[in-house]
């Protein structure tokens, strides 16, 4: 399926080349590490990604990179073909992108130079600390503060929750009100080092498909004012650009989810015997595989639209990455349930893999912005600039 995706004219030739290396070494390496520590197999799979070359897709060239610019499509391929194999591996790449896009975005050279080689390495993990207890999705409602200390600092007080990497990443990117304005414009964005006195790990949180993700404490860490990204009250800016590129990302990890079900759903369908034939000889299988190919094809679709837009220069593409999530999210969850029917018993039996992505697809529907929010942003959207827009 992947292959005839890739025949579309949403891609050059560097595109395929990077999709056909990552599947083969995904092929060769994934399924192959087990997964019974998060913590490590989290750290071990960012590890030899960088070692491979492949998150060269997620700092730009001169920090090893292999594009000037994010290639958002190359993104969205990365995650397409780790999420099919493994959802620890898709998680490790993209929080990589997602932790230190705001420093490629607006990081100073200095910030660049720190960091992205790391990133791109493999030897530095990222973590991006926005949501909290009572802010997830309105970023607007962030209440962690940065204070002024002196000329040139800040400390940082307050609790995040709900962050990716939290308790293994070397460094954070952590949005914090400083007051230059009410509620969105009075955002600033600073990077954190995960050994600042102060930070702490206050609860690690366990979730039903396995993730590092923590609650983060900050005690008047005390931060340098030239770790800030962009200039204060800039937050928010910083926030919407980084997921204005990662946000069309996630449906690329829920399309590798579904494609993944769907390839699960039709081995099952042609081996099961039953009724004196098989389950694939049976027009209602015929007719779910049939919704699930569909599905797979218009999340495909809108997933790599998205993508194209923002790599040919499109200033923003809100409304489309807002499509591409929302739906391919919602889509992979209706193909993983057919896949989980058709291996009745089997499919809701702990280490079988179509039990294990109806776990992992869950949570995709909730972060970088419920879908909810989504079809408020694409209505919002639609109302301001009008449907033929």
């Amino acid at each position: 399926m992947l292959a005839a995706t890739l025949a579309w004219p949403f891609f050059a030739e560097r595109h395929r080349r990077y999709a056909k290396d990552l599947s083969d070494w995904a092929v060769q390496h994934l399924p192959k590490r087990p997964q019974s520590n998060v913590d490590e197999v989290s750290r071990d799979r960012v590890k030899q990604l960088g070692a491979a070359g492949f998150l060269s897709a997620i700092v730009p060239a001169g920090f090893g990179g292999d594009s000037p610019e994010l290639d958002v499509r190359t993104i969205a391929l990365g995650r397409d073909i780790l999420s099919f194999h493994c959802g620890l591996a898709d998680s490790g790449f993209a929080m990589q992108g997602l932790g230190s896009g705001p420093i490629t975005l607006f990081g100073s050279p200095a910030l660049k130079q720190r960091y992205l080689p790391g990133v791109c390495a493999g030897t530095l993990i990222a973590g991006l600390a926005m949501s909290e207890p009572d802010a997830g999705s309105d970023v607007a409602a962030l209440s962690v503060t940065a204070v002024p200390d002196g000329h040139e600092h800040v400390r940082i007080s307050g609790t995040k929750t709900w962050i990716s990497n939290g308790g293994i990443a070397d460094f954070y990117v952590v949005f914090a009100r400083t007051g230059e304005a009410p509620a969105a414009k009075g955002l600033s964005a600073f990077v954190v080092d995960a050994d600042s006195p102060g930070l702490t790990v206050a609860e690690r949180i366990e979730v039903m498909a396995p993730q590092p993700l923590a609650k983060l404490r900050f005690d008047e860490v005390r931060v340098p004012v030239a770790h800030r990204l962009g200039a204060g009250g800039e937050g928010f800016r910083v926030a919407m650009a980084n997921l204005d590129i990662f946000r069309s990302t996630v449906g690329a990890a829920a399309l590798g989810f579904a494609r993944r079900a769907l390839d699960e759903g039709v081995d099952r369908a042609r081996e099961r015997e039953i009724f004196g034939g098989t389950l694939a000889d049976l027009q209602l299988t015929q007719a779910a595989l049939a919704e699930c190919a569909i599905e797979v094809d218009a999340s495909a679709l809108l997933v790599y639209r998205a993508a194209w837009l923002k790599d040919s220069g499109a200033p923003r593409v809100t409304r489309e990455a807002s499509m591409a999530k929302y739906f391919a999210t919602e889509a992979a969850q209706r193909v993983i349930d057919r896949a989980v029917q058709l291996h009745g018993g089997l499919g809701v039996t702990r280490g079988v893999k179509v039990e294990e992505l109806y776990r992992e697809i869950r949570a995709l529907r909730i972060y970088e912005g419920a879908n909810e929010v989504q079809k408020i942003v694409i209505g919002r959207d639609i109302i301001k600039s009008g449907a033929r827009a």
